[in-house]
């Protein structure tokens, strides 16, 4: 599929439910094939999931040839799991920040991470995002777009992730080109 007919926009439900869980389960297919086994567990991300994403108006698809080819949430901050860190700090936590979660795809299309992150840092400059420990492939990828790993975070449940931040300030010359 080519980038040039990729769409990113406002997920809505219950229109785009069938399109969303099948990148989920895509998504899922991917993670255990790369041995990710403990990550998206029982029924996580559910459409409960999206609908709350929907609720604080950070739920997006991206479609290629009208069709849904990826979903993730773009959520202001603050992020209650992330007022605690571990083992290390943020770049900065005094600014306001968006966070990206949920992240899926289907694996023969590419280029999504960085449509994402292209997307999201035209909106905020200051992004985080966090990753399952076995999840090496999101690792690698957000690392390559210039996140820092900050520490170590844990979700309500306690499970733990992997914490990212990526700072991109706009200077005089960013305005003017």
């Amino acid at each position: 599929m080519e980038k040039r007919n990729r769409i990113i926009r406002k997920a809505s439900l219950p229109e785009d439910a069938e399109g969303i869980m099948a990148v989920f389960s895509a998504a899922k297919a991917i993670m255990r094939s790369s041995g990710n086994v403990n990550q998206w567990k029982s029924g996580y991300p559910s459409l409960e999931a999206v609908q709350a994403d929907i609720d604080r108006q950070g739920s997006y698809v991206i479609e290629e040839n009208r069709m849904i080819v990826s979903y993730f949430a773009f959520l202001n901050s603050p992020e209650p799991t992330y007022a605690r860190i571990y083992d290390g700090e943020w770049l900065d936590d005094s600014l306001p920040y968006h966070v990206i979660h949920r992240i899926a795809s289907y694996p023969d299309v590419h280029g999504i991470f960085a449509s994402i992150i292209e997307f999201c840092a035209a909106i905020e400059p200051n992004l985080r995002i966090d990753t399952h420990r076995d999840n090496h492939i999101t690792q690698h990828i957000i690392l390559k777009h210039g996140f820092t790993c900050c520490g170590i975070i844990h979700l309500a449940s306690g499970d733990e992730r992997l914490a990212y931040q990526r700072i991109k300030l706009v200077t005089n010359r960013d305005r003017f080109h």
